[in-house]
């Protein structure tokens, strides 16, 4: 079942989360953060951008989300999409499940572009990507340091729908969920 996330999904969520953070390049962020930090981050989230769980027998699995992807009102109709799938969960099409259905709510609320951010290398990452229609328009060189490591990052994007000459106004994620 893939539903919006409840405020009670947070530790869940973190418990997700935290070996990306301690174990990996998938996120630059060094420490993971607090429970409290979290949620207040996935409130603010959820002002305006779908946050979405794919949820087993109780048990999430993984979480997406949408962001702002820039701060000017310009940029309102490009996004930055996040994923994260639980460990041991992986190929079981779960990030593809939530990807679907986290695009479907963001071409309600008049999302055109949707954008991903990537350390490279990642080639898991950047196949899943492209696999759901993704392509890389930008490549950074060293611009992460990480575990000891210097990370290229690539952003891909892919485009929900046509850029028409007076773009509909965007509607807050609740509105049409």
């Amino acid at each position: 079942m893939i539903r919006g996330i409840k405020e009670e999904d947070a530790e869940q969520l973190l418990d997700i989360y935290a070996p990306y953070v301690a174990d990996t390049a998938i996120t630059f962020e060094y420490e993971v953060p607090s429970l409290d930090e979290f949620k207040d981050r996935m409130t603010k989230i959820m002002e305006r951008y779908p946050y979405l769980v794919l949820e087993q027998e109780g048990e999430i699995l993984g979480y997406a989300y949408a962001s702002q992807f820039k701060g000017r009102p310009a940029y309102d109709w490009a996004v930055e999409t996040s994923i994260y799938v639980k460990n041991g969960a992986h190929g079981r099409g779960i990030g593809k499940k939530l990807y679907a259905a986290l695009e479907e709510i963001l071409r309600r609320q008049h999302i055109i572009n949707v954008n991903a951010c990537i350390a490279y290398p990642n080639p898991e990452s950047i196949t899943f990507h492209e696999k759901n229609g993704y392509r890389t328009v930008a490549h950074f060189t060293k611009c992460g340091y990480k575990l000891g490591k210097w990370y290229d990052m690539i952003w891909m994007e892919k485009m929900l729908g046509d850029h028409p000459k007076e773009p509909r106004t965007v509607l807050p994620a609740i509105e049409v969920m």
